[in-house]
């Protein structure tokens, strides 16, 4: 198995902390032939996607996590996983290049009160290779109300997760002394 890296999602994108009633952790390992990803959130009962649970384009405009796997030549994957199941996975070899819409993965989520659980695995065949850096971020809240929260703040006007030369290193994350197990998914 590899080694377990550990996002923990406590400011807002620009820097400013979060509510602790908001804060997210995302746990991933790259072991063997796959990447496996544990979600732990706050749900805030935002309306789901009128899609069925599955690949649903556009989920960054609900409530979700999304997490962002880079090497340094700037190829990144970027995965987006929802309360209700729904989830979405797009490859880019360049900031917004867009090359593939659907890596293949499974994805499983539970809400457990106020708070929900996912758990996805996604086959490394054909993604990025020598991937090195990470950044997570959460999204909800309807219209004004809306609040983007990120592990590693990112500079700008207004939020914009596509910059991964600002990613910060695996090992620099998985150094993080905040972190606290992740939930074992159900069976």
């Amino acid at each position: 198995m590899g080694t377990e890296t550990r996002l923990n999602i406590d400011r807002l994108w620009h820097g400013e902390e979060a509510l602790s009633s908001e804060r997210v952790e995302v746990a991933f390992t790259l072991a063997g032939p796959s990447l496996h990803v544990t979600v732990d959130a706050s749900f805030h009962g935002d309306p789901a996607p009128p899609a069925p649970p599955g690949r649903t384009d556009g989920l960054w405009n609900y409530e979700v996590v999304e997490l962002f796997l880079a090497n340094e030549a700037g190829h990144y994957l970027e995965l987006e996983f929802g309360p209700h199941s729904h989830f979405l996975a797009l490859q880019f070899d360049g900031i917004r290049q867009l090359v593939r819409q659907q890596p293949p993965l499974s994805y499983r989520a539970a809400i457990m009160g106020r708070r929900w659980q996912g758990w996805a695995t996604v086959p490394l065949a054909g993604l990025p290779t020598d991937l090195t850096l990470a950044n997570a971020f959460a999204i909800h809240g309807l219209g004004c109300e809306r609040r983007y929260l990120a592990a590693c703040p990112l500079p700008g006007p207004r939020p914009d997760f596509h910059q991964p030369h600002r990613f910060v290193s695996f090992t620099t994350v998985s150094a993080d002394d905040r972190a606290r197990p992740a939930a074992p998914g159900p069976d």
